[in-house]
Parts: structure tokens; sequence; C-alpha cells
């Protein structure tokens, strides 16, 4: 609760939240902080005597348990921010997925256009506004579940560490109209024995996003929790925002669905010419809602876009592979960067992890690119499985019976769980860094 205090109050103080995550290392909370530019840091008492007295030592520190000789009395007068529309509203850090966390400036005028709509259909819904958060503030994704219905005049119970048997408590005691999880939450309360003592029926509207909702997983919540299921798919940066109302369509629940409203996509080549309806290329997104830049990167920043030379509009890279089909929902093949190239063919990971996950055994599967002086790279799998007692070698020779001689698997390992981050996202980095381990 203090977080979000925290959080709103700078912005209406006509400042920028710079939302740090907790799970980051010393040093990358260190890189974070300084580059903000910020020069208060409100931090629990609990984190400032880990991190140690050192930290960040330019700053001044504020215990977030000290909150209250910040606030305004109750009778007081906030002055007006005097904000513009492209002035900063928020730094958010990308999950470091892809290497060392990029500071995501989002300004007022893109937070506008991405939750005013959402506001407003709230409100046309008709619905009690009672909101339930399942994620950190400190990530992009719980924004739709705590700017939007908080813009509506709706109400938000802000949880801590997911838990299935609180969570599932919570919006019983609410009746908890909206939320938003992500997709290894919707996993994890599906398997949760306990999940049918609970009365879910208030929640009419539930969204998904941040990682790959599986076709399979979203039946199993479309059967068993009341209401509707929406898949967004977008980036912390912005460009195109891909909406998959699941309960609509649901001979389409192998997409990601089609552009919302004033979005737009294309799929390039690798020399940035778009290709056709059902050819796999690199997707590229416009719209209304997009990042100003990454802070103090500016090379970075030109990366992330390309022009259109016939038009001169600027899209963003959404560091996606996938394709259309031809009635315009977006099917993704995986991220660019873990494509995998192997003796000059394309292997996309998200297939073989499919064919993995069709196995009875297996509740999650990886596939990354290994080294190979053979073939230049070779798919390599990582399995959580059910049991013990399931044969590695057997659920590789099956796989590798029904895929091409290109795609067959060079290795397969069964792990405990998978490496993701604090939104569900699966750290790919760290399986290539056992890898090198197990090698």
């Amino acid at each position: 609760m203090r977080y979000a205090l925290v959080f709103l109050a700078a912005v209406k103080a006509g400042g920028c939240a710079a939302t740090l995550t907790t799970s980051a290392s010393r040093e990358q909370l260190e890189r974070m902080a300084e580059d903000s530019g910020a020069i208060h840091l409100f931090i629990e008492g609990v984190k400032q005597r880990e991190l140690g007295p050192d930290f960040a030592s330019g700053m001044l520190h504020i215990p977030l348990e000290e909150i209250e000789s910040w606030m305004v009395a109750s009778n007081g007068i906030v002055p007006s921010d005097g904000a513009k529309s492209d002035d900063p509203f928020n730094i958010i850090y990308s999950s470091g997925t892809t290497g060392t966390p990029k500071g995501i400036v989002q300004s007022h005028a893109m937070r506008w256009t991405q939750y005013s709509d959402t506001a407003l259909q709230f409100l046309g819904s008709g619905l009690p506004l009672r909101s339930i958060t399942s994620t950190p503030l400190y990530s992009n994704t719980t924004m739709i579940a705590f700017l939007a219905p908080l813009l509506a005049g709706g109400s938000v119970r802000i949880t801590e560490k997911f838990d299935c048997a609180t969570w599932l408590s919570a919006v019983e005691q609410d009746q908890a109209t909206i939320t938003m999880l992500v997709p290894i939450q919707y996993q994890r309360l599906m398997g949760f024995e306990g999940f049918e003592r609970f009365d879910c029926s208030s929640l009419a509207l539930k969204f998904c996003t941040s990682a790959p909702f599986s076709k399979d997983l979203k039946k199993r919540v479309l059967g068993r929790m009341p209401g509707a299921l929406i898949e967004i798919y977008s980036m912390t940066e912005g460009g195109v925002v891909c909406l998959l109302p699941c309960h609509e369509f649901p001979d389409k629940l192998h997409t990601v669905g089609r552009p919302s409203p004033g979005s737009e996509i294309k799929v390039l080549n690798d020399a940035d010419k778009e290709v056709t309806v059902g050819v796999t290329g690199n997707l590229v997104g416009r719209s209304a809602a997009v990042m100003t830049e990454y802070k103090n990167q500016p090379e970075k920043t030109s990366e992330a876009f390309w022009t259109d030379p016939n038009t001169g509009n600027r899209w963003m890279r959404m560091g996606d592979l996938g394709r259309l089909d031809e009635e315009g929902f977006v099917e993704l093949s995986g991220r660019s960067k873990d494509l995998i190239i192997s003796g000059g063919f394309n292997v996309y990971p998200s297939d073989l992890e499919a064919e993995l996950e069709k196995e009875e055994d297996v509740l999650e599967a990886a596939v990354i690119g290994a080294a190979s002086a053979k073939w230049g790279e070779t798919p390599v799998g990582f399995v959580v499985l059910q049991s013990k007692d399931s044969d590695c070698q057997d659920l590789l020779s099956r796989v590798n019976s029904r895929v091409g001689k290109i795609q067959r698997l060079a290795a397969l390992y069964s792990v405990p769980r998978l490496p993701r981050s604090h939104i569900g996202k699966l750290l790919k980095s760290h399986l290539r860094e056992k890898l090198e381990t197990i090698d």
C-alpha cells in the first residue's frame, strides 16, 4: 500500500516514478537508481539494511514505514502538478531477460492512451469495479489491474507474493470483478487442489499477458473460471497491442489475437521487407502508445525502431517472430533472439516446446540453441516432469520421432523448475548458463 501511495504521489506532484524490482542484484539496483536520475529513494527498512548504508549514497533515503510524515493533512491543499503530455510519467526497468535492464520512459500521453479507453470500457460495463492485483507494482503488467480501475473510480486490492489460497480467498472476500494474472499463475491455480472450495463467480474480466499463454491452458481456464478471458500481447515499450477475447474465439486460442483499434502490425523478413500472410518473420508494431526512449541509451532507442521507407512512419520492433493468418490473427513463433539456426535452417523453439508439452509427463518445457561444431547450433530441451520415474531418453526418442530431421533435439534434461522472472517470463539466459555447467 505504501509503495502505491509513493507511486501515485510522485506522479501527482509532477515528478516521475522510477519503480525498481527487489529481485535484482545489488549492483543492478545501484545502476538503475543512478540511471534514473532520482534524488529521493523510498525503500523498506528491511531492504535498506540488506543493501547497506553505502547503497545509492547520493540519494535521500526515506523508509516506506515513515511515509505518513510525507502525507498532506486531510484538509490540506494539493497544488496543481502542471505536467505536460510529453513529460515522463514513470520509468520501468526491463526484466533483464535480454541483458542489463533498460529504463523504459513512459510519458503521461502514453499512459493516458493506454488506460483511458480501458477505464471507459470498465465504466460502460456496468460492473462494480473491484480489482485485484497479482503481480508487483514495479511490473508494467500490473498496471491494467491497478491504474485503469482507479482511473475509472474503482477500488484495487494490492496483494503481496502470489499464493493460490490467499489470492482465491481475496477474490471471494472482495467479490472482485477484475484481475490480471500471468500464465504461470493461471497454471498454478488450475493445479491447486483447493480451487473448487472458493467462490470466484464475481470475476467478470480476467486478463493475461507477459509470457506465452498456451492453447491448452486457455481452454482449462475457460472451462473452470467464470467471465471473460482476454489475452493481451504487447511490450512495456509499446508498439502494437493485440487482444484475444478467448471466450469469443475458441478456435483462435493458438494465437494472441488481432491488433486493437488504433494499433497496426507488420511482419518483416531479415532485410526489413514486408512478407505475405502466413510467412513467419520479425514483428513490428505501431500505435499511439509508445515509449519516449530508453533512458540514457540513444543507440538502444534507435535500434528499437524501424522506419518505413515508403511512409516515414516509425514502428516498434517487437522482438518476436510470428505470422498473420487470413483473418489478421497473430501467431507467435518465439523471441527473435531465441531463433535456432541449425545447418542453415531456422528452428523455432516454440514448435519443439509444444511437441514436448504434448507428452503426458511434461508439465513445462523450454528449448534453447546449443553450439554445435557440425550444425552451428542444435536444439537442446529442458523439461519439468510430473513423475521422477519418467525416462528422459524415452521422451526424447518419442518427440524426435515426430519432428523433422533438422528439428531433432540433441539432448533433453529434467529440471525441478524452469527459471522465471517475478512476472513469470522464462529466463532462457539462465538455461544457457546451466547448459554450460552440464557440458
